[in-house]
């Protein structure tokens, strides 16, 4: 994905570079880009972050409720063994 930013950033500054216009338009232009770009690549990260978050309250919440179940089969079987026949 780097890459990709890093490619498509330089085509970006080529381009805007190459274009006609004065000195000043074609900075203020970069800069203008450069800070829409800055705000989408944020934008990705924010977003890639919150579903890092979610999945990762999902798994806590999956491996609790695992838990759980474990110590209440675990009782059962506990229970289970003192309840029954006598070993011949």
């Amino acid at each position: 994905m780097s890459k990709l930013f890093v490619g498509f950033a330089a085509g970006l500054l080529v381009g805007v570079l190459f274009a006609p216009s004065k000195g000043t338009e074609t900075r203020e232009r970069i800069a203008r880009r450069g800070r829409e770009l800055k705000d989408k690549f944020d934008d990705l990260i924010d977003s890639l972050s919150d579903k890092f978050e979610s999945v990762k309250d999902e798994a806590d919440e999956f491996a609790e409720k695992a838990k759980q179940k474990a110590r209440m089969y675990s009782d059962q079987a506990g229970h289970s063994a003192w309840v029954g026949d006598p070993v011949k």
